[in-house]
């Protein structure tokens, strides 16, 4: 029997011909801003393939499993960027784009859900207990992340030594923790409750994909993405150079939306779709997982990979805005009911937030 065919537009099959486009221009050394830009939209549909791949091995696997599929790798694209930017001593590039991720998906990505969303109807409704359950996870992150910059300030003053090792040690410590969280996490919502939260992987849809075939693109997309961020990451510095933008403003902003950029497609798809749970699922799962998972991965990739150790000593404008986004995310979230002004003002926050990064020194 003949295998059904991929729900994968034509045109995205198309642009992965700008993966060998970039690798030559690497290989020529062309200009640093032209190779980033050509790098960063070689990604997008790189992550579109990595996420569709993972939700047809997921149809496969059954809900349990698809699930922890689908929460392993739906941030994997990032993950990947932060350790080739990791390996190269960007320490500040890489906790840049986790902030970004964290306020990207919880302020723009939602926003932009909720609007869409609501232009076509009075209001949309999503599973407030799930919801509750992120913002408490994130949350937890949130004190994860603050504490040693507080052990800094209180300590230290405003000036902490380097290297600061008592903050080394302080974040693997806390990293350890922060992945028992995420881990209890999804055995709670895939296993003990999924009845209660499992957005993401309620509908029941037939795979369009054999198990091959989802397995061979989830490889292939993933090298790519891996060669593509070494591209990505070689060009940063000349790129960031050129446009004369801080290296702050580059990770929380264009990295991070590069990165989340699959990802965004689907939330504000399923929105328009009144499919809000999905939507809602989408947007703080992922932010979940950035702060729960990524960063602390990458925490302990650090005493590996590169030349500095990366650790949750994140800057005190960073952790405000991350903070900011999740009190902002509760007060959204606590009614279980959205509408296209909520996503309007989510919007314009993380508008106000970019332009604060964007003059941050």
């Amino acid at each position: 029997m003949a295998e059904p065919r991929p729900r994968v537009p034509r045109l995205l099959w198309a642009s992965l011909g700008l993966v060998p486009v970039s690798v030559a221009a690497w290989a020529l050394r062309l200009d640093a801003l032209a190779l980033f830009g050509l790098a960063a939209v070689a990604i997008i549909p790189l992550a579109f393939l990595m996420g569709v791949a993972t939700e047809e091995l997921g149809k496969h696997a059954g809900p349990g499993l698809g699930g922890l599929l689908n929460a392993t790798f739906g941030n994997a694209t990032e993950l990947i960027i932060a350790l080739a930017a990791l390996s190269s001593g960007l320490v500040a590039v890489v906790q840049a784009s986790i902030t970004g991720s964290i306020i990207g998906n919880i302020l723009l990505v939602l926003g932009l859900s909720m609007f869409t969303g609501g232009i076509r109807r009075p209001k949309q409704t999503f599973n407030r207990a799930a919801a509750g359950l992120q913002v408490t996870m994130l949350t937890l992150a949130v004190i994860g992340l603050v504490m040693p910059e507080l052990y800094n300030i209180f300590v230290f003053g405003t000036a902490p030594p380097s290297p600061a090792v008592p903050v080394e040690d302080m974040s693997v410590l806390i990293s350890g923790i922060l992945l028992i969280a995420y881990l209890t996490g999804l055995v709670f919502s895939l296993h003990t409750h999924k009845d209660v939260f499992n957005p993401v992987t309620a509908e029941a849809d037939p795979p369009h994909w054999s198990v091959r075939r989802g397995l061979a693109v989830l490889l292939g997309a993933t090298a790519l993405v891996g060669l593509e961020s070494e591209v990505l990451v070689h060009a940063l510095d000349g790129a960031i150079a050129q446009v004369g933008l801080n290296q702050l403003f580059v990770g929380v902003v264009i990295v991070a939306i590069i990165g989340n950029a699959a990802e965004h497609g689907a939330a504000v798809m399923m929105a328009w779709k009144d499919k809000m749970d999905l939507s809602v699922g989408i947007c703080t799962s992922s932010s979940t997982q950035i702060a729960l998972f990524v960063g602390p991965i990458l925490v302990f990739a650090s005493l590996f990979l590169g030349p500095t150790r990366f650790t949750l000593g994140f800057e005190p404008f960073e952790l405000v805005s991350i903070a900011l986004s999740v009190a902002i995310l509760s007060l959204v979230a606590s009614d279980g009911e959205s509408n296209w002004y909520e996503g309007a003002l989510l919007v314009m926050v993380y508008a106000i937030i970019a332009v604060g990064f964007f003059f941050h020194p």
